[in-house]
């Protein structure tokens, strides 16, 4: 089968939709699928493109059994505001532009499209109309609804109503639409979808590579030895651990707060780790805190190190985006055997998924997130007990390969419905 893969964000982006996208599109090449990724330089989530993507408009890559990747031009702001994102997604739209319309001469079975960006939405349908492909829509997070919620766009008024008139057109008219979590499925529902164009697509972690490490190795291991030098007692200690993306939408405002509740508590290290628009200003909350350490990004053949230097994992999140989104870094979390804290109120997904994995607690509430770490650390036997029941649910429900091959099987399907409908 062919099926080409257009999309903002691609391997090799470590955090959030590049690094899925990536793996998706590998696998699927691996199977035998001719697959062609039609994509930006990797700049997440630094917001900045990588030195060695720079100084070329276009670029095309090729390796033996891999996807062929057309990386296309990008404009990437240095302070991404609401009106330079716009700007930004334009920019990517406009520079893929040629290379997708000379993709219908292709001819792909399928045309996939991830959401952010809803932008590359018209050009998708226009191609697999043209090229006779079914289209389909992979929702990671809501972009239009998280823009208003989020106050990134005004909530009311033109911008918004026709935001959402032109939302509702053009999902309207994808064959497929997926969504990561049942809470997404549903609202993708509630925007009109026929219930037989949904399809759930979550995201999945490797559990063979992402795994508990036992109690020794976690406190002896490259990470916390790394950070011995400038944290004495680092392999004792009790470390909070939030890893990933740093940006607008995580609700990271909590965290200097709470390091500084436990500023003279010798149990507790937290560890911060990552990179996106929101770091300067963590960096700055937490300046003079002997008890926080920063890490950047870290490769993907040390996440496993990474996680399993943790005790107790962190994933804040504002209120307004609890189910526009599931945050991608979760999967990851559950796998390495470790307690999640999670800011979301009862009944969104994040909370029914954390809960029995570690404690969900009402976001944006300090006194409640202060009292779930106290209880944590206070309590060995419920980490350990919560770590465990987070390994099953990882190993049950998000296993790479289960994942990929009903998604396979979805592909399939879709591909077979639309030449029946030729």
């Amino acid at each position: 089968m062919r099926i080409l893969v257009y999309g903002l964000n691609y391997t090799p982006e470590l955090t959030g939709i590049g690094k899925y996208t990536g793996e998706m599109a590998a696998w699927l090449a691996e199977r035998g699928h001719e697959v062609r990724v039609v994509t930006a330089p990797p700049y997440y989530p630094a917001w900045r493109i990588r030195e060695d993507y720079r100084g070329g408009w276009y670029r095309t890559e090729r390796a033996p059994g891999e996807p062929v990747v057309y990386r296309t031009p990008l404009y990437v702001p240095e302070q991404p505001t609401g009106a330079k994102r716009i700007v930004h997604l334009l920019s990517f739209m406009l520079g893929s532009l040629p290379v997708m319309l000379r993709q219908t001469f292709w001819q792909p079975d399928v045309v996939f499209t991830v959401e952010p960006t809803f932008f590359c939405a018209p050009l998708t349908q226009f191609v697999a109309a043209c090229a006779g492909a079914a289209s389909w829509l992979h929702v990671q997070d809501f972009e239009v609804d998280a823009a208003f919620e989020l106050g990134l766009l005004p909530a009311q008024g033109p911008v918004h109503d026709g935001a959402r008139r032109i939302e509702k057109f053009f999902i309207y008219a994808f064959d497929r639409v997926s969504g990561i979590s049942a809470r997404m499925v549903d609202r993708a529902l509630a925007k009109g979808i026929p219930q037989n164009r949904v399809v759930l697509f979550p995201n999945w972690v490797d559990v063979d590579a992402i795994y508990p490490m036992d109690a020794a190795a976690s406190r002896n291991n490259i990470i916390r030895r790394e950070l011995a030098a400038q944290v004495p007692g680092i392999e004792s200690k009790i470390v909070l651990l939030y890893s990933g993306n740093m940006g607008a939408k995580q609700g990271l405002e909590v965290l200097a707060p709470l390091a500084e509740s436990f500023r003279d508590d010798p149990r507790v290290h937290f560890l911060l780790c990552g990179d996106g628009a929101f770091r300067t200003r963590l960096e700055a909350q937490v300046a003079g805190l002997p008890n926080v350490s920063l890490l950047p990004l870290q490769p993907l053949n040390r996440l496993n190190d990474l996680l399993n230097a943790a005790d107790i994992h962190l994933l804040p999140q504002r209120a307004s985006a609890a189910d526009l989104m599931m945050p991608s870094r979760l999967s990851a979390m559950l796998a390495s055997g470790r307690p999640v804290i999670a800011t979301a109120h009862p009944g969104t997904q994040v909370a029914q998924v954390v809960e029995g994995c570690g404690l969900p607690i009402p976001a944006e509430d300090a006194m409640a997130l202060h009292t779930a770490v106290l209880l944590l650390l206070e309590d060995q036997a419920l980490r350990l007990r919560l770590g465990s029941c987070a390994r099953e649910y990882a190993v049950a429900h998000m296993g790479k390969q289960q994942v990929l091959e009903q998604f396979e099987r979805d592909l399939i399907a879709l591909a077979a419905e639309r030449r029946s409908w030729l």
